[in-house]
């Protein structure tokens, strides 16, 4: 099941992130974590992603499953896709959704979902992400601001 509520993506995201590899489904994780001191202090580091830092950026993104690519975000809401070495360029869309950037990319008969979580320091975000509503790959993205 995908996250539907800020809550529910932060809560994967932080049992991703605090006990290792795999990600598990949002219903598998009892809501009352979200009480507990160590997910308050995971939550302190996570920050609200701003459309101009989103815009002013290309950001790299990398993933359990090996692939790295750019990702160029554009103002009308659209974005472009690149594999970093060999440039295949696929398309997507994006949007902000409660301090969070919310990302949509289709590869052929392929859709990749995933709500990026913002972070104080380093700027390296992450995400997890489903593949055709199917839990898929845990991602990190950097912004890297063009000179």
């Amino acid at each position: 099941m995908q996250p539907t509520t800020k809550q529910q993506v932060f809560l994967q995201l932080f049992f991703r992130e605090q006990y290792g590899a795999p990600a598990v489904e949002v219903d598998g994780i009892d809501p009352e974590a979200a009480n507990t001191t160590e997910y308050q202090q995971w939550l302190a580091e996570k920050a609200e992603i701003t459309k101009q830092q989103v815009l002013e950026s290309h950001w790299i993104k990398t993933c359990t499953e090996g692939y790295i690519t750019e990702l160029v975000f554009n103002q009308d809401g659209s974005l472009n896709e690149h594999k970093l070495f060999d440039r295949l360029h696929t398309q997507g869309t994006w949007s902000l959704v409660d301090g969070m950037l919310k990302v949509s990319i289709t590869k052929g008969e392929n859709r990749y979902e995933f709500h990026v979580v913002g972070r104080k320091a380093p700027r390296i975000y992450s995400a997890i992400e489903y593949k055709n509503g199917e839990l898929h790959s845990y991602l990190k993205l950097a912004p890297v601001r063009p000179d």
